[in-house]
């Protein structure tokens, strides 16, 4: 059974209901030897912060490096002969591309990908090198989406949709399996939201083996789609997703997926770009791992939860994620955090005066990473420099004892971020 958007309501709710535990057993069969069974590790930090024991399920290890290759395997290797030598087609914003590439090449088909044109270049040449077909299309996964469509009409590939077809949801849950399997008493899992394959997939494998486990699914503010249609009580296409959670940026939720959230989900939190931010800087510094946007959605959401003391699989969904793309994501959560502080400051242009602000700050024990000393910005005195100052701080209230400081020996200091 392949979805199509064009299924009625009723045919989608035959497909939630008629799935069961058998096709997630099945599917798990079918991923022995390719996929890699995660680990779950225990967080002492995170579980600090969220008064709970949270365990982080680490996709961000699995092959190709997210947890697409469940799905796509799984939907890729029930192809018929026939369907094979048709080839396959689909759009992704990076890590259903390098499912879909890596289980075609496994199984000896031909596979196209369309892909937006902002998708990262690490994602790009990830996909190339696993022996498929990469098409660059259009400004997001919805534009790229669109002409993959037009592609597979016109010259007969088979679809394989990155969230909204049975296989690739039971190919996702098997994650659901793992967990319950390495952690028996587990509470609450926590699942990061886009198109809602993965959250749909989990919820199912969980749901079906033990219903008293809560599913929470997690979304980027920015880009709700599936709470604005549970919300709603119908699919609602949002007029933007602008995230740094990229493999998230999803404007309208699956058909299927939303009918399997309706049935199986418990509840769905919302985090900021901010939030997305500190949690991969606490995910590199606590644990020295790497995960993308979409990756740590689950880990953002620990301290929203209105539970204590439960055992919380955390589900860290995928870690392909570029060199720059992280350094400016940590730059931007450590300016949040209060660990960089940068100011401006008029000085009169004689000696010492430089001094005097370096002085203050290594009795505040302010680490300077930077400093520019320029006399052209100032235009309305000829007796003035400004001097613009970078500092490692150890949080907002160190940078306010750095401002008085400096104002009480006569610095009024403009501050930058």
């Amino acid at each position: 059974m392949h979805m199509g958007d064009d299924q009625t309501q009723t045919e989608q709710e035959v497909i939630v209901s008629s799935t069961g535990i058998a096709s997630i057993y099945a599917a798990a069969k079918q991923l022995e030897g390719i996929v890699r069974k995660t680990p779950l590790i225990y967080s002492e930090y995170f579980s600090d912060l969220s008064g709970n024991a949270a365990y982080l399920k680490l996709e961000n290890l699995q092959t190709t490096g997210a947890f697409k290759l469940r799905g796509a395997y799984n939907r890729i290797s029930m192809l018929t002969e026939e369907e094979r030598r048709c080839g396959v087609i689909t759009a992704s914003a990076g890590n259903h591309a390098q499912g879909v590439a890596y289980a075609a090449q496994k199984l000896g088909v031909d596979a196209v990908i369309c892909m937006p044109a902002t998708t990262p270049i690490l994602k790009v040449e990830a996909t190339r090198a696993l022996g498929a077909t990469v098409i660059l299309h259009g400004n997001g996964f919805d534009d790229a989406y669109a002409h993959s469509l037009a592609l597979q009409k016109e010259k007969g590939f088979v679809y394989i949709h990155p969230f909204n077809d049975r296989d690739v949801i039971v190919g996702q849950g098997t994650i659901a399996l793992e967990i319950i399997d390495a952690l028996k008493d587990v509470d609450a899992i926590l699942v990061p939201v886009g198109g809602g394959g993965l959250v749909s997939g989990v919820a199912l494998g969980t749901k079906l083996v033990n219903p008293h486990v809560k599913i929470i699914g997690v979304e980027p503010e920015n880009a709700a789609c599936m709470k604005a249609a549970l919300s709603g009580g119908k699919l609602i296409t949002l007029p933007s997703a602008d995230t740094v959670a990229d493999g998230c940026a999803v404007k309208t939720a699956g058909t299927l997926t939303f009918e399997f959230c309706r049935r199986y989900l418990d509840e769905i939190i919302t985090v900021s770009e901010m939030e997305i931010m500190s949690a991969l800087l606490s995910l590199i510094e606590k644990h020295k791992l790497i995960a993308e946007g979409a990756g740590v959605l689950p880990l953002a959401a620990l301290p929203k939860l209105n539970i204590r003391g439960k055992k919380i699989a955390v589900l860290v969904s995928g870690g392909n994620i570029d060199i720059s793309t992280i350094s400016a994501l940590i730059s931007k959560a450590l300016i949040s955090r209060g660990r960089v502080f940068r100011f401006a400051v008029q000085l009169p242009d004689k000696p010492g005066q430089l001094l005097n602000v370096a002085q203050i700050l290594t009795d505040l024990d302010a680490n300077v990473i930077r400093l520019d000393h320029d006399q052209s910005m100032v235009t309305d005195s000829f007796k003035k420099v400004q001097l613009t100052v970078t500092v490692e701080a150890h949080g907002q209230e160190h940078i306010d004892r750095i401002i008085r400081a400096l104002a009480e020996n006569g610095f009024e200091i403009n501050k930058i971020y």
